[in-house]
């Protein structure tokens, strides 16, 4: 029988159990790295009685283990993560990170609403001393961005929610993006490639990394920095089916990764290419559903 064991561990000792990152580089790094280690941790299982043990350490500290302590942990994460709020996406765990690691912020559709920059905002203002990167996480099958491309294909469907503004108000804000990535796919591939069986998954896929970039850029906006040694923004969509976070570059087919948003409205344009001629783009558009 296969199987994984994920460990947290701690140790009574009064040292730190991970050095916290010294600048937005050595985060992104390390946000990177951990996850690789956990999308690869079932590369060692190659029979059905294959096992693979991983291990998190934890500082005793970040939860108050250690004897004697009588003041609570002081809140010192080394990252903000905007992700959505899909229970499929457990976000300490895919990065490889323990409590007081991150800053986890969750809303459907990972969308910028005045909730989300206030608690941002509480968080470049207040945890300045250790917090180095700002990550906004999309994921794979998101069913707010699937929600407003059916919309999209067929505006009759916009009808049933008239009457929730709520959602609405999450629905209203994708189908900008959507609209976008309808038109870099017919310029890509042309006309016909919305009778592609494989053309709906690709808007979904291709609106989903759009939407964290887009979000990611106007952070970095609001901060109003884009000092690479200083606070700032990227973005990734977490994959479901690979536990992988993918980030399409410019001259990368694979795009593996947290990755810097563009630095300007028109660099979206390039962007917005290197999406849909993406191998993961590419493989959905022509794929037989």
């Amino acid at each position: 029988m296969k199987t994984v064991d994920i460990t947290y561990r701690y140790e009574a000792r009064d040292t730190p159990a991970k050095s916290r990152p010294l600048d937005s580089d050595a985060a992104l790094l390390r946000l990177n790295d951990g996850n690789r280690a956990f999308a690869a941790i079932l590369e060692g299982l190659t029979d059905d009685s294959g096992s693979v043990q991983r291990i998190v350490p934890v500082d005793a500290r970040e939860l108050g283990l250690l004897s004697g302590a009588a003041e609570a942990p002081e809140q010192r994460p080394f990252a903000v993560i905007l992700g959505c709020s899909d229970a499929r996406v457990p976000v300490e765990l895919i990065f490889g990170e323990g409590p007081n690691d991150l800053f986890v912020i969750r809303v459907a559709g990972n969308g910028l609403g005045s909730d989300v920059l206030g608690s941002l905002k509480y968080a470049a203002d207040h945890l300045g001393g250790s917090l180095k990167l700002v990550a906004v996480l999309g994921h794979s099958g998101c069913g707010a961005l699937t929600a407003a491309v059916d919309v999209f294909l067929n505006p009759a469907d916009y009808f049933p929610i008239v009457t929730k503004p709520s959602l609405r108000n999450i629905l209203d804000g994708s189908l900008v993006v959507v609209q976008a990535c309808a038109k870099t796919l017919l310029r890509a591939y042309g006309p016909n490639v919305t009778n592609y069986p494989g053309y709906r998954r690709a808007l979904i896929e291709a609106s989903i990394v759009t939407n964290a970039a887009l979000a990611a850029y106007a952070i970095q906006q609001e901060f109003g920095t884009t000092d690479p040694t200083a606070l700032r923004t990227v973005y990734g969509v977490y994959l479901l089916e690979t536990r992988e976070v993918w980030a399409p570059k410019l001259g990368e087919i694979k795009g593996m990764g947290l990755a810097a948003p563009p630095r300007d409205p028109a660099g979206f344009v390039e962007f917005g290419n290197a999406i849909v001629r993406s191998d993961r783009i590419a493989s959905l558009v022509s794929a037989k559903e």
